[in-house]
């Protein structure tokens, strides 16, 4: 009786109660040595629960953010990805990023095909995004917002991929500080209590040449068999520091020199936890690096079409912390490097704006392929805002003297303080070769109130975006995604020949037609002025009161006898 009573009460407490699936964490840090001197550090932490999210029938979290899952549940999200950037990733000076975004705030959403309408899920979306986040994802509309075609396909499962269900927005002017910093660091299950997270202090983080910080939540499989779903939130973090000029002329660098702090413990409720330090040679006759203290293993991995080598660090191994209570991951350099070349990757891109005047101007983007033997296609996405009107039949595309037509064109004309111009093009890339693409715009003329409070600096238009799958040079192997590290996973590969690589160009900044906002302010002062004498002057005429008072006729002797009696206390005559 009593175990049938207990079976009853589970049945009724329904099946977000019985079962909340299982959730696991992992978090890892790797430590990458740049070729000009600096050092990446990229964090990321990935939270995995097997659950229907969709249903809405999930009541308990544990480690998932109820806010995002919440979210998610609510507005029909499928694949999210937001990300926060300072600075730009200079791609032919420190290689290819495991993670790029632009400059400024980056937001694109897949929805379900059961939301009916997505312009007002995307409007509330971001805004919610924007009270969570302490950023200005609140601005973003309809003349910044689009709809890719071909750039953006979903990262996690996908049962469909129409792109009428796909939104994306760039808000390249937004500044990331340390209030985008505090919410997301309380998203992390130990927050910034325990693991890897202790190093995320923002006054090191913020005074660097790179920071990044990203929130990615897509539906993956949860077995090899992929016959239910599972949703993953991975919160990553990139950071570059400049340890050459701080560090005196020295490449050495530290855990403590970087983040004034120094690894004491694993996260607790972490499955997994490793710092991997990347120690691939330099140079082919010796090896330049020397790493302390020992590492608790070696991995050898291709990442990214390159044979690396990682110095491995399990925090959750017994043996790492017998010898001291902290971790303090040094990296030396044997001997100075001897001055050369810098290692160019094999897909960058460079972006400008040229032109004289205020009225007509041209955007230049250089492609460059530096791969040998090999052609690959590429897709090119670019965001125009509506006051830079394109003159699409001036698009112009060179690659090594001759013109290079493109096997995909789609282009969506902006509506003047409706939507913004869309641009995707898929051209193909000869081997060792630079393509240049042009076209050539109109500055418009803004309303006055149009202009932001300092008008002359400019107005930033958002990065290009490349996509492309780029050959490796050496082969690579399919491993299992779990096995592997987290900065391998987010894009896989679709087979050994090749890996997929997203890029974003620099911003840019226009200068447009500006008035002379000091002659409206000279003519509200004369106004003011002009109302002010002449209203005042009138006003006190209408409404002052005159009394009309006869002169005095007492004459000297009188005036003294009252002087006199005032003294005395008598009253005056």
């Amino acid at each position: 009786m009593l175990a049938a009573a207990a079976l009853l009460v589970l049945l009724a407490a329904g099946p977000g109660r019985a079962d909340t699936g299982r959730d696991a964490l992992r978090e890892e840090l790797l430590l990458s040595p740049l070729p000009a001197g600096d050092v990446a550090a990229t964090f990321q932490f990935r939270t995995r629960w097997d659950a229907d999210l969709q249903r809405g029938a999930v009541s308990h979290y544990r480690l998932f953010p109820k806010a995002l899952g919440r979210l998610v549940a609510a507005l029909g999200v499928r694949e999210l990805h937001l990300a926060l950037t300072q600075g730009f990733w200079r791609t032919r000076t420190w290689g290819q990023p495991p993670l790029q975004a632009p400059a400024g705030a980056e937001l694109w959403v897949w929805f379900q095909p059961t939301v009916t309408d997505v312009d007002k899920a995307w409007k509330e979306l971001s805004n919610i995004l924007s009270g969570i986040f302490c950023a200005s994802l609140n601005f973003i509309d309809s003349t910044n917002t689009v709809t890719p075609t071909a750039s953006f396909r979903p990262l996690g499962l996908a049962n469909g991929t129409d792109h009428h269900l796909l939104r994306y927005a760039v808000l390249p002017r937004e500044v990331v500080c340390t209030e985008n910093l505090t919410p997301w660091k309380k998203l992390l299950p130990c927050g910034s209590k325990a693991g890897l997270a202790v190093l995320l202090k923002a006054e090191r983080l913020f005074h660097s040449s790179y920071h990044s910080q990203a929130v990615h939540i897509r539906p993956v499989c949860r077995d090899a068999s992929c016959l239910a779903v599972s949703w993953e939130l991975r919160q990553t973090l990139t950071v570059v520091f400049d340890t050459f000029s701080s560090g005196q002329g020295k490449k050495d660098w530290s855990l403590f020199k970087m983040f004034s702090r120094t690894l004491t413990d694993a996260c607790p409720l972490a499955s997994e936890s490793k710092v991997y330090v990347d120690i691939s040679p330099k140079n082919k006759e010796k090896e330049l690096l020397e790493v302390t203290p020992p590492p608790t293993s070696v991995l050898e991995a291709v990442v990214q079409g390159d044979k690396r080598t990682y110095a491995v660090y399990d925090l959750l191994s017994p043996s790492l912390f017998n010898t001291s209570r902290s971790l303090n991951v040094q990296l030396k350099w044997k001997r100075p490097q001897e001055s050369s070349e810098l290692p160019v990757p094999i897909l960058h891109a460079h972006r400008y704006v040229s032109g004289y005047g205020l009225q007509t101007g041209e955007i230049s983007t250089l492609i460059y392929n530096t791969h040998p033997y090999r052609a690959f296609p590429v897709v090119l996405l670019e965001t125009v805002p509506w006051y830079l009107r394109l003159y699409v039949h001036t698009l112009t595309i060179i690659t090594k003297g001759k013109e290079n037509k493109p096997s995909y064109i789609h282009y969506q004309p902006a509506q003047d303080r409706r939507r913004p111009h869309l641009l995707e093009m898929l051209i193909q890339l000869p081997a060792n070769s630079v393509t240049k693409i042009t076209i050539q715009f109109e500055r418009a003329l803004l309303k006055w109130t149009e202009y932001p409070p300092d008008p002359n600096h400019g107005f930033y238009v958002s990065s290009s975006v490349l996509s492309a799958l780029v050959p490796s040079v050496i082969a690579m192997k399919d491993m299992d995604v779990e096995q592997s590290p987290l900065f391998t996973s987010l894009f896989p590969s679709s087979d050994g020949s090749s890996y997929f690589v997203r890029l974003y160009t620099e911003p840019l900044l226009v200068n447009l037609p500006t008035p002379d906002f000091s002659m409206p302010y000279n003519v509200i002062c004369l106004t003011c002025t002009v109302v002010a004498v002449c209203y005042g002057s009138f006003y006190n005429l209408l409404t002052r009161t005159f009394h009309v008072e006869e002169p005095s006729r007492a004459g000297l002797a009188k005036r003294l006898a009252n002087v006199i009696r005032k003294f005395r206390g008598v009253p005056p005559l």
